[in-house]
């Protein structure tokens, strides 16, 4: 069956409502994607700005500190304190300065007290290891031990904590009071700066006070500023826990091998301790142009997730709130489109079920005049169809009768036709093998008869001789009396009419006499009889034992391999209530299929090619149909066929 189409009603809504929703929502999406991509890019390059503000802030504290070592080498107060007291007047100008250690090298940055410490030349970024530090001063070596804090992400360090310093580190030539030149080197420790990089932050997120309350409190500009000594945190912004800064924990592996292993550069979403954050990434290079930390700026990135989230659930929840309002509006004004639409697909679906007296404006339905005009083109189309309906059917009707008649006498005069020409074949093929018995018979009588008298003669001659050959004589004198009598029903064949038929006959006598008559083709096969017949029956003892004959021959060459023939007798009624009996003959042979089943009664079928005549089962049916009797026959391929004869008994009409 084939699947039903949308409705008027549904094609008519998708059309309408496609453009709301589904191009409008494709629209809204892609216009607030393209809006969030836009802020992220924004995000991204703010990030990147900020990083550039902090950058620009550490080479001008690099650039600061090296002027101020400078300004103070040349400055007057050095050339007069350093003959009497250098020591004193180096830690006081420090400690004015802000520097975490000043004091004098040699030309190979050796220091001239303590001597074990040599320090780099020029100006920027140092590395100082933990001994040197602690030569230097040993609280400043104390302060920059930073524990090392296991962190999600981060390569794997075999280290418990950084022992190593960052500093900004700045040397200047200078002229001691006796002429000879050193070097004035001093420098600011970044470990554990607080002050340095919440200077940092102030300068790149100045929404954010020194104590982060706001960044506990919310808002998105809360942003983050980490100074890295490799990938570890040693001055920082962040309080993942809200109180205590992230010191000690590391940058994740992809971010280091990105920054300090390939020497590029970071500004991507990353993973930071505990958190995603809108991140920047560069890398610092020491005086010597080794990368040895790096410098970073990020904002968290779960906050703008949410004000995505927040935007989505805004814009879809005003594009619902749109549909809910207009959509009913909407249906109220296709209402008056559609009920004359379903009206007349209504008619129409009425008038295909064949009701043709179906209009559609029996009860006016409400619309537009076009509507209604249609409606009344429609139901004035349907009354023109109507009457052409009348029309046809009225001819096709008249044709019917008229065909039928033609045909009808057509089919009697076939009918009528086939059984003439059968008929007239049968006929024809009857008189023929009619003329031919009468002179066979006639042909054959004459010497039985000469033969006969000459079989007396013989009786008598040897009757002198003490009779031992008597019983062979009888025997052939009966089989003589037999051919007579077969040539006599071969004359009744012929002549039907010119022969009744003959005294009445035990049928179990005529049983129980077969076996003798062929018993010379019964090689290999056995012959079962189970007679218990009691009647009479009204057919000629020759006849009733060529049927038997002709049924028994037939059923041993169905059985060219051997086997059994099971003949039994029995008084059995008709199923219109007439006594009779029953002779069934029934062999195991090869039994026949249903189109050979259905000519095996037709004169000169057979399926013994040359050998056989094919009147043998047709001279049996006729005898029987001539006595009243009935012959019935059941064949099943590979399993044998069942011969039934029954026959009226004697009195019976």
């Amino acid at each position: 069956m084939a699947r039903r189409g949308r409705s008027v009603r549904a094609r008519l809504l998708i059309i309408a409502l496609l453009p709301m929703l589904i191009l409008m929502p494709l629209l809204i999406g892609i216009t607030t994607q393209r809006w969030l991509w836009r802020t992220d890019q924004i995000l991204a390059a703010r990030v990147a700005s900020d990083l550039t503000v902090a950058q620009q802030y550490l080479a001008h504290l690099i650039d600061s500190t090296g002027g101020q070592v400078a300004a103070l080498g040349q400055s007057a107060a050095f050339r007069d304190h350093t003959v009497d007291d250098p020591d004193r007047f180096l830690a006081t100008s420090r400690q004015r300065l802000g520097l975490d250690y000043l004091l004098l090298l040699d030309g190979s940055g050796r220091a001239l007290t303590p001597d074990e410490v040599t320090l780099p030349t020029g100006t920027g970024i140092a590395l100082l290891e933990a001994p040197t530090l602690a030569a230097l001063s040993q609280p400043l070596a104390e302060r920059a031990r930073i524990p090392l804090i296991a962190t999600p992400a981060s390569a794997p360090d075999g280290r418990q904590a950084e022992t190593r310093g960052m500093v900004i580190h700045a040397t200047s030539p200078v002229t001691l009071p006796g002429g000879d030149t050193a070097l004035l080197a001093g420098g600011i420790l970044l470990n554990n700066n607080t002050g340095f990089i919440d200077r940092i932050n102030e300068l790149v997120y100045p929404a954010a006070d020194s104590n982060m309350q706001r960044v506990l409190a919310g808002g998105f500009d809360h942003g983050v500023t980490t100074l890295f000594l490799g990938d570890t945190r040693i001055a920082t912004t962040l309080r993942p826990s809200g109180s205590a800064r992230a010191l000690g924990t590391r940058a994740s592996a992809e971010v280091r091998n990105r920054v300090l292993v390939e020497g590029g550069s970071w500004h991507d979403t990353a993973f930071v301790v505990s958190e995603w954050y809108i991140s920047a990434y560069e890398a610092i290079t020491d005086i010597s142009g080794a990368r040895v930390g790096m410098l970073y700026t990020g904002i968290p990135k779960a906050p703008y997730t949410a004000a995505r989230k927040v935007t989505w659930a805004i814009t879809g929840g005003a594009f619902l709130v749109a549909l809910l309002l207009s959509l009913p509006l909407f249906l109220h004004w296709a209402r008056g489109i559609f009920r004359p639409l379903e009206a007349m697909g209504r008619t129409m679906s009425r008038v295909e079920r064949g009701d043709m007296d179906a209009r559609t404006l029996t009860d006016p339905p409400p619309g537009p005049d076009e509507m209604l005009r249609l409606a009344r083109h429609l139901d004035r189309l349907l009354d023109l169809l109507q009457q052409r309906d009348r029309d046809l059917r009225a001819l096709n009707a008249d044709l019917n009768t008229r065909v039928e008649e033609r045909t009808a006498d057509l089919t009697r005069a076939n009918l009528a036709l086939e059984a003439a020409t059968r008929q007239l074949i049968l006929s024809e093929k009857l008189a023929t093998i009619g003329e031919v018995t009468a002179g066979v018979a006639h042909e054959i009588n004459n010497p039985l008869a000469v033969i006969q008298g000459n079989l007396e003669i013989v009786g008598m001659v040897l009757a002198d001789h003490g009779g031992d050959a008597a019983t062979e004589l009888a025997l052939i004198d009966e089989q003589i009396r037999r051919i007579g009598a077969l040539v006599n029903q071969l004359l009744q064949f012929a002549r039907p009419e010119e022969f009744d038929h003959g005294p009445d006959t035990d049928p179990a006598q005529v049983a129980q006499g077969l076996r003798p008559l062929i018993q010379h083709l019964m090689a290999g096969i056995e012959l079962q009889c189970d007679i218990r017949s009691t009647r009479r029956v009204r057919m000629n003892i020759h006849e009733l034992q060529q049927i038997l004959v002709n049924l028994a021959v037939n059923a041993i060459q169905a059985m060219p391999q051997g086997g059994t023939i099971f003949l039994t007798c029995r008084d059995a009624a008709a199923q219109d209530g007439r006594d009779g009996v029953r002779l069934t003959l029934r062999d195991t042979g090869t039994g026949m299929d249903k189109d050979t089943l259905s000519r095996i009664f037709d004169p000169f079928f057979t399926t013994r090619g040359t050998r056989g005549t094919g009147l043998g089962l047709s001279i049996c049916q006729t005898l029987i149909n001539r006595h009243m009797g009935r012959l019935d026959v059941h064949s099943t391929p590979g399993q044998g066929t069942t011969f039934c004869v029954w026959l009226s008994a004697e009195g019976q009409s």
